[in-house]
């Protein structure tokens, strides 16, 4: 009975070593849930700075198409993107504190094949993303901001999910949704902002952490 227990163990240690090689899954619910928490502050600090263009722009062009004209309003875009700015290196400065804390608790390498490719995964959806929507603020399409970050983002995340956590792959299913939603709700973008990537990574970050963080 022990040397039966004694193989399963074994089994178990190689099952490990293989996903270690094959998957990063230093991955953090506290990740998650800074992250949530980042895109709720800027998902507010962005309504702030819209808040005032909306108030004088003209009542149907608010409601029916969420576009606000940069042409006269460059500090409109420059707020904008300094909020996302901000907000994503908030973001990803928690994230990865928390995911190197875990990895060092697990002994586990940081950086290594895995992580290379998650991170080259990840990076040409969300680079292109970034800037299609620097192309719609030049043009003055804030309303479709939200949507393309959205779906971009999941699109991301979705595309890395062979590289990590399995549960990655339907937190960027959602987004992708909400994204196709928000596209045609597109006066409700910060609505959705605030949804997918505060409400969705903090619900996320939670389900993580009591599966795997607090385990360890």
């Amino acid at each position: 009975m022990m040397e039966k227990e004694k193989h399963l163990n074994d089994l178990k240690e190689i099952k490990m070593m293989m996903e270690q090689s094959s998957k990063f899954i230093s991955l953090s619910g506290l990740s998650g849930i800074s992250a949530g928490v980042c895109g709720l502050i800027g998902a507010a600090a962005a309504y702030m700075a819209l808040l005032p263009h909306q108030m004088s722009s003209r009542p149907r062009q608010a409601d029916t198409d969420g576009y606000f004209p940069l042409t006269s309003s460059a500090d409109l875009a420059f707020d904008l993107v300094l909020i996302g700015v901000v907000t994503l290196g908030a973001a990803l400065i928690l994230s990865t504190f928390f995911t190197v804390r875990r990895a060092r608790i697990n002994q586990h390498s940081m950086w290594n094949t895995a992580s290379k490719r998650l991170f080259v995964s990840m990076s040409l959806p969300l680079i292109a993303g970034g800037l299609f929507c620097l192309i719609l603020i030049y043009h003055g399409l804030i309303g479709l901001v939200a949507p393309c970050t959205l779906i971009f983002f999941g699109l991301a995340l979705v595309h890395a999910s062979k590289f990590t956590l399995p549960e990655i792959r339907y937190v960027g299913v959602v987004n992708i949704l909400l994204g196709l939603v928000n596209g045609i709700f597109i006066g409700h973008g910060l609505f959705f902002w605030a949804l997918g990537f505060g409400v969705v990574n903090i619900i996320y970050g939670v389900y993580m952490y009591l599966k795997y963080d607090r385990q360890e």
